[in-house]
């Protein structure tokens, strides 16, 4: 059996926390570890092979250093070079071990889910593995105990099994996000689940019923892999291929048309964390029902989020709200009002605001930098280094700039001279100057930066050399 990690996601539910660059796998919102790191180390038991990873190729530094960070192991990496929702990148992954010569079991998760019984979704596996070998493709359905109106629902048939193992059941109907007064219908007739989004079934029997039922994507995901470039374990799903893949979710394009489809019921402390309110639902409250996150004081306030990320956030006399800071934006809602959070990034994109697309930290393949300070001609950030990392040998065309070394040595490329600087020393890098920042240690290396310019955006940026494969040309929100 393998797992296909899906991990395409923006999570736009959880803004301000969660971002285009840096969405809400990659937080750590209910643990120490992230969501995604959490996705893979519940897999570790026998019987398990490691993961195939789906994930934009905008994030595959971050996926790298997670997996690094605790040492967890992967078959590889699908990237895409955009989204097109589930049904091709499940086709992309299947096709990729069947071209392989291989033909497992893909157990399909997204890498954003929080499951507290670990034990109780391997009793669920044990018996979806019986109905997938038996060439069923099955969905793990989520007894719906609430009216929840953000999930999809699963009808099944308890009667007849068809030939199928002892507590597995036939879909009959799938039903997308209902209304309230819906929801509780069917949560009150006992026969609907919520849809889990996570699948079991063998490669060649998704892709056989995928192109019987949908074979534009089939077609398309075969050519795009044909045209993909391989690098060791990654595959670069090639785009102009790929953009003329349907947009299409597994639940459409097969899982509502096949009669394959059946359902494997899973107790197992299951949350899709896709909003702000079931995130409250899974962390741990005080007596008056809050949940706290940061330097937070709560005052005479009832089933409260209130989520700090620096600044002092206090807060008096609510009840039900949803509090979230971040150094950029702060967002206020009724916890009944969450889901609508999505139409305000909706909205923020339709503006070009960037706060939808990055936090003021912004991560690279060789560490991160954070913006202090902006103003007219100038700008100050800070930046960090990983130990080994480099920055790209580039040049800007509008800016000059000076590095303050704040701890860590640096190793610096200024035109035809290479030197070394260590802690409070400094240099300055004058406009169209060819230069690199590299750490030759062994700890973190920080700097502050100042720039200053008639320019600093950051597309402002000629890469002439690049150990991370990046474009030689600057692109926007792609430079150094």
């Amino acid at each position: 059996m393998i797992p296909v990690i899906l991990s395409g996601g923006s999570g736009s539910r959880l803004w301000p926390l969660s971002r285009k660059a840096f969405p809400k796998q990659f937080l750590a919102l209910t643990a120490e570890q992230t969501l995604f790191q959490q996705t893979i180390e519940r897999l570790a038991f026998d019987g398990m092979q490691p993961p195939l990873l789906v994930c934009n190729k905008e994030h595959r530094f971050i996926v790298k250093e997670q997996l690094a960070a605790r040492k967890l192991e992967t078959q590889g990496l699908m990237l895409e070079p955009f989204g097109r929702n589930t049904a091709p990148a499940i086709a992309m992954a299947a096709m990729k071990l069947l071209a392989d010569g291989r033909d497992e079991l893909l157990l399909v998760l997204p890498a954003d889910h929080v499951i507290e019984d670990h034990k109780a979704f391997q009793r669920s596996l044990a018996l979806a593995t019986n109905a997938a070998e038996n060439g069923g493709m099955v969905l793990f359905g989520i007894p719906a105990t609430s009216p929840e109106t953000g999930y999809g629902y699963i009808k099944c048939d308890h009667e007849g099994r068809n030939g199928l193992p002892e507590g597995v059941n036939r879909v009959t109907q799938f039903v997308e996000k209902p209304d309230e007064a819906r929801a509780q219908e069917y949560v009150n007739s006992g026969d609907y689940y919520w849809n889990s989004g996570m699948f079991l079934f063998r490669a060649s029997v998704f892709l056989d019923e995928l192109k019987k039922h949908d074979p534009d994507i089939y077609d398309t995901c075969w050519v795009a892999l044909e045209r993909s470039a391989k690098n060791g374990q990654e595959v670069l799903i090639d785009p102009a291929t790929f953009a003329c893949c349907p947009d299409n979710s597994i639940d459409y394009a097969v899982m509502e048309k096949t009669e394959l489809a059946c359902v494997v019921p899973m107790s197992a402390g299951w949350s899709d964390v896709g909003s702000w309110s079931s995130l409250w639902d899974v962390l741990e409250k005080d007596e008056n029902g809050n949940v706290t996150r940061g330097d937070v004081i709560v005052e005479d306030s009832r089933n409260c989020l209130v989520h700090g990320n620096g600044k002092l956030v206090t807060v008096v006399g609510l009840d039900n709200i949803v509090v979230v800071e971040t150094k950029d934006a702060t967002m206020i809602a009724h916890k009944d009002k969450v889901q609508d959070v999505k139409k305000l990034v909706n909205k923020l994109d339709s503006m070009k605001r960037s706060e939808t697309q990055n936090h003021c930290a912004v991560y690279r393949p060789w560490g991160w930098y954070d913006s202090v300070d902006m103003g007219g001609r100038f700008q100050v950030k800070r930046i960090c280094v990983n130990p080994g990392a480099q920055l790209s040998l580039q040049m800007h065309h509008h800016r000059a700039e000076h590095w303050i070394v704040v701890s860590g040595t640096a190793q610096v490329t200024c035109n035809d001279k290479t030197f070394l600087l260590t802690e409070n020393q400094s240099t300055y890098i004058p406009v169209t100057s060819i230069h690199r920042l590299a750490n030759p240690g062994k700890i973190p290396l920080e700097i502050i930066e100042v720039q200053s310019g008639s320019y600093l955006g950051e597309d402002d940026i000629e890469r002439l050399d690049d150990v991370y494969g990046r474009a030689p040309e600057g692109e926007k929100h792609a430079a150094r």
